[in-house]
C-alpha cells in the first residue's frame, strides 16, 4: 500500500511542477500563444483551467502525504527492535582505554648545508 501511496506522489509532483511551469507569468508563457478569439479555450479560459489544475494537484499532493504518513510500514507488531538498540544491548562491557606509547621515533635533526654535522662519524 505504501509503495501505490508513493508512486501516486511522485507522479501528483512531477504534474505538478508542469502544471507551475506552464502557467503564464504576468503575460509570457503558454497562455500568451491563445491569443486569437477564434480559439476553443480563450486566454482567461486556459488561466482558469491551469489555476484549477494547480489547486487540485496541490490538494491531492497534501492529502497523499498525509495518507503516505498512515501507510508506512512499521515493526510495532513484531517485536523486534531496531539494528542499533540490538547493538546497545549486545556491545561488550568496556573499560577505560590504557594509554598507547608513542610509536613515532624521535626526531633526528637535519644537517644544514654548510654546517658541520652534530653526529658523531663512525
Amino acid at each position: 500500500m505504501f509503495t501505490l501511496v508513493l508512486v501516486l506522489i511522485i507522479i501528483v509532483s512531477f504534474l505538478l511542477g508542469i502544471v507551475v511551469l506552464v502557467q503564464n507569468s504576468k503575460g509570457g508563457g503558454l497562455s500568451s500563444g491563445f491569443a486569437a478569439s477564434n480559439q476553443i479555450m480563450g486566454v482567461r479560459k486556459t488561466t482558469d483551467f491551469l489555476e484549477k489544475l494547480t489547486w487540485g494537484f496541490a490538494i491531492s499532493l497534501l492529502a497523499l502525504a498525509i495518507i503516505g504518513n498512515f501507510v508506512i510500514p512499521r515493526n510495532e507488531g513484531t517485536g523486534e527492535a531496531s539494528i542499533i538498540e540490538d547493538q546497545i544491548q549486545n556491545a561488550p562491557a568496556q573499560t577505560a582505554p590504557a594509554p598507547q606509547p608513542s610509536a613515532q621515533p624521535a626526531a633526528q635533526p637535519v644537517p644544514v648545508e654548510g654546517q658541520p654535522s652534530t653526529t658523531p662519524a663512525q
